[in-house]
């Protein structure tokens, strides 16, 4: 048996290296006037679904002339998932908030927009499709952001061992880390993907064998994804088998555990569990740490929990991992939670999306975090999930939606399709305010789900930011 899961290990790594990327033209090709009925008419099918071309969106108004200094792009899905998913772009100033400046379809529907990012130099932008596999489309969608009011579609490729899409790292001289969940058919393991500086599909981690036996023999599902660059560290939390979130189901499987990886070599030093913890949604290290610290939201526990990784465990392995804040009953279960934290590591923020809360802890003194929010206070908020600090640390945007599988799978999040635009006040705390709904904004879409987004702040020329 040993033997073989080695062969095995052995043979998948032969095929990583040799081909990790493809980009395929959609297997029904768009026929103007026969092609734009179908999403209407084919019935939803087990896990799998008919391949059905974008439908093309009407025109829609935006502002070309604004020139703001803070920016916010979304990538978001037709509310219908028929027509076009996009790109919008926003402004986040305070005399022009809420106004769209552009929008940049993608040549696919269905995909699920998930989690995207923006490229160290704030010239390209990612953006992964959550669910492109199953209308067998590509995984990830590439923008050129170079001119900030108006990005445009760029191209879209696959990697070959993995697909389900989540967060996203860049790389620092150029291109891209991001995770995908799932295999190349939505089971475990994922991989983690990294791109060159040409943003094409280089590997996908881990290529070593002893690696693949770690991801073969524990479930491997990354989700959350972090990178010390300058420590040479990566972080990466495994989430829930993306099946298992499909019909037939017999329940969302959770995973328990955080990766610790070597930068230099891509390669995992340790498995580092948090019991019970059944979904480790998300990861971040805290700013400025001495240690390198990090935290991990285990969403079974609705707790959140530390990791040191140059610590060594008691087997003399690097990493090592414990309960850092419990937020109590009303957190637990609550299919996800999302995080971000200052840059000046005092602050971090995490989203229940079924709690419909947004807990505010100030970690100042990471041996005494402090509640900052009322648990029971009513947020006005439905399905918070992707949460990021602007570039100035005066604000957090708020995403309200995280996951809607319709009659075909078993995660269906209530959300209202907002942008939430809170204050973050000198104690940490949040004052919600200012919102942008996309369910009333795109009504030739059906709607709009907005996931994630990118954050682009000029307000200085010769040192712009990109979040």
């Amino acid at each position: 048996m040993a033997y073989a899961k080695l062969s095995l290990a052995a043979a998948i790594v032969g095929l990583a290296s040799a081909a990790p990327q493809i980009s395929l033209p959609p297997l029904i090709p768009a026929i103007p006037g026969v092609t734009e009925p179908l999403g209407g008419i084919v019935p939803p099918l087990p896990v799998l679904q008919v391949p059905t071309p974008p439908v093309d969106s009407p025109p829609h108004a935006v502002n070309t002339t604004l020139r703001p200094k803070k920016i916010g792009h979304f990538w978001a899905g037709a509310g219908d998932k028929n027509h076009k998913d996009f790109l919008a772009t926003y402004s986040l100033d305070d005399d022009t908030f809420g106004e769209l400046m552009s929008i940049a379809d993608v040549p696919s529907s269905g995909n699920e927009p998930h989690h995207s990012g923006p490229s160290a130099d704030g010239k390209y932008i990612w953006g992964g499709g959550l669910l492109s596999l199953l209308k067998t489309q590509d995984t990830g969608y590439y923008f050129d952001s170079s001119n900030p009011y108006k990005p445009k579609y760029l191209k879209s490729d696959r990697a070959l061992l993995s697909a389900i899409s989540d967060d996203v790292a860049a790389k620092p001289g150029g291109g891209f880390f991001y995770t995908y969940m799932g295999s190349a058919v939505g089971t475990s393991p994922g991989r983690l993907v990294e791109t060159d500086e040409n943003y094409n599909i280089i590997h996908q981690w881990p290529e070593d064998v002893d690696g693949t036996l770690n991801i073969l023999g524990e479930q491997f599902s990354p989700h959350g994804l972090n990178i010390d660059f300058e420590r040479g560290v990566i972080l990466t939390s495994d989430f829930v088998v993306p099946l298992s979130v499909l019909k037939p189901s017999l329940g969302v499987v959770g995973a328990n555990t955080v990766r610790v990886w070597d930068l230099a070599t891509r390669t995992i030093v340790n498995t580092l569990t948090i019991p019970n913890g059944n979904g480790i949604q998300d990861v971040k290290f805290i700013p400025g740490h001495p240690e390198a610290a990090a935290l991990a939201s285990a969403v079974g526990l609705g707790q959140v929990w530390i990791i040191y990784p140059f610590r060594t465990d008691s087997s003399g392995k690097q990493g090592t991992i414990e309960r850092f804040f419990d937020f109590g009953p009303d957190a637990a279960g609550k299919v996800a939670i999302f995080s971000d934290i200052t840059k000046d590591g005092k602050y971090a923020y995490f989203t229940v999306t079924t709690g419909n809360h947004v807990v505010q802890l100030d970690i100042s003194d990471i041996s005494n975090p402090i509640r900052l929010d009322d648990p029971k206070e009513v947020h006005p908020t439905i399905g918070p999930h992707f949460i990021k600090i602007t570039p100035d640390q005066k604000h957090a945007v708020i995403v309200d939606y995280f996951l809607q599988t319709g009659d075909i799978g078993i995660v269906n999040t209530p959300s209202d399709y907002k942008i939430h635009y809170a204050d973050i006040n000198n104690d940490g705390s949040l004052t919600f305010n200012r919102t942008i709904s996309f369910a009333e904004q795109f009504p030739e879409r059906g709607g709009a789900r907005p996931h994630s987004v990118s954050i682009f702040d000029l307000s200085n020329p010769a040192a712009p930011k990109y979040f």
